[in-house]
């Protein structure tokens, strides 16, 4: 983990001072008259151990810690006034609905809130031209969308004019836009809210970030994310059933993880039977007597099958150069499962010993499950954290979870850097125990 921050950088922003009593009062404890909001002087250090702690040299309450997530007593907006949008970007994720259906809930039914908007088909949702329609969202029309995989708003790539989507936000009425989705949606919802301080605005921006692969920084784990590897299981489950089928029998996965490995790491502990994983993080050689083409002839020739798990962001630099970018600016990558597959097949027919190859990509069908219940009950406490961070006036934050506390992270730091697999961390060193299979292949 990266330390070269400063305590300062992981403030939050807030609108103004919280002078209203939370809705949320009618929740006390009739046995000692306590209501259980969060101690807002209170922090959730970084590090969280005392040899990461040691090298700080400074006071222990200039140590870099997070504002703790929760109910406050006191809050910014009035709720008989307060107007609230939603809005779904990106690719899809279990938990989508879920998110949806909670913010919804919580707005509605813990502060009061009566006017709540669902903007279609991402930040296109909000541009005139496009003419999309809005949904006024309300507790009927959320009811039992947990139950259904994708997003009932819908969603879309690509950048839009942070102007004209204030222009929106200020024509409605809306106080608080809370923005669902990654990096690139947050960097977008960054924007948005600079647009809103030039104006000199008091609209909440309230991210809950949404990343199937795992690969947003400070934060424990994504939503969505114990769905996604849980499904890959499956398509490994297959492939090791096709593979110990046939004779020199293999099954290739191809799993999501553009940048990070997370999924295939996961995925791959989960079922065991997996012999390889390969991941962007750790670059391969397919040739040459190290490389993995030769490892894998010889465990074929040891065991008679072999099962291989690869995330779509690996061996990149094996593949011809990139095809430009896509409409949110990500880089066009190439198939590395399609070219593994091609390899594999090439290199036993020039040794003339017989292979066979299935290749399985279950990418779609895992984006677009509901969520499981622990990714339900995850959903279901960050849209409840994003509702009560909006409605005390926090801003261009977005909620998670850090050594196992819901906290507030200013959206600049949760995208100032990507999360991978640590490569010299207990994770990959289980893979690499679990496998069997060399540190490197070169």
């Amino acid at each position: 983990m990266t330390h070269n921050f400063e305590a300062a950088d992981l403030n939050v922003k807030i609108l103004g001072s919280s002078r209203i009593d939370s809705p949320l009062l009618h929740l006390l404890d009739q046995r000692d008259r306590t209501f259980h909001n969060v101690d807002e002087t209170d922090r959730v250090l970084f590090d969280d151990t005392i040899s990461l702690l040691s090298t700080r040299s400074v006071p222990f309450d200039q140590l870099p810690a997070f504002e703790p997530a929760g109910p406050r007593r006191k809050i910014f907006f009035d709720p008989s006034k307060t107007r609230a949008g939603i809005v779904t970007c990106g690719g899809l994720c279990p938990g989508l609905n879920d998110v949806i259906r909670s913010l919804v809930l919580e707005l509605h039914k813990g502060y009061g809130v009566r006017k709540v908007y669902g903007f279609r088909n991402g930040y296109s949702g909000f541009i005139a031209k496009y003419g999309r329609e809005v949904i006024d969202l309300t507790p009927e029309r959320v009811a039992g969308i947990n139950e259904h995989g994708g997003t009932i708003l819908g969603t879309s790539r690509g950048q839009q004019d942070p102007e004209e989507i204030v222009d929106c936000l200020e024509t409605m009425s809306i106080n608080i836009l809370f923005v669902i989705g990654g990096d690139g949606t947050l960097r977008g919802a960054q924007q948005i809210a600079r647009v809103i301080a030039e104006r000199g605005g008091k609209i909440a921006v309230v991210g809950v970030p949404k990343t199937i692969d795992n690969d947003i920084m400070f934060i424990d784990q994504s939503f969505g994310f114990q769905t996604a590897f849980a499904e890959a299981t499956r398509a490994i489950r297959s492939a090791h059933v096709e593979a110990e089928a046939s004779p020199n029998g293999m099954g290739l996965v191809r799993l999501m993880g553009r940048h990070s490995g997370f999924i295939a790491c996961y995925a791959s502990l989960a079922m065991s039977d997996t012999n390889f994983v390969l991941i962007p993080e750790v670059p391969f050689a397919l040739d040459g007597e190290r490389g993995f083409l030769n490892v894998l002839r010889q465990r074929i020739e040891r065991r008679g099958h072999a099962v291989i798990v690869v995330a779509e962001g690996a061996g990149q630099d094996l593949l011809a150069a990139s095809n430009g970018t896509d409409a949110s600016g990500n880089t066009k990558l190439q198939d590395i499962g399609i070219y593994l597959k091609q390899r594999i097949n090439d290199y036993f027919a020039s040794i003339g010993k017989e292979c066979n190859l299935k290749y399985i990509d279950p990418s779609y069908e895992i984006r677009s499950v509901p969520a499981n219940p622990f990714d339900s009950v995850y959903c279901i406490r960050l849209a409840h954290n994003a509702v009560h961070a909006a409605m005390s006036g926090r801003t261009e934050m977005v909620v998670g979870r850090w050594n196992g506390r819901f906290v507030h992270v200013p959206m600049a730091m949760a995208i100032r850097e990507r999360y991978c697999v640590d490569t010299s961390g207990d994770l990959w060193t289980s893979v690499l125990e679990a496998t069997g299979q060399p540190r490197e292949f070169r």
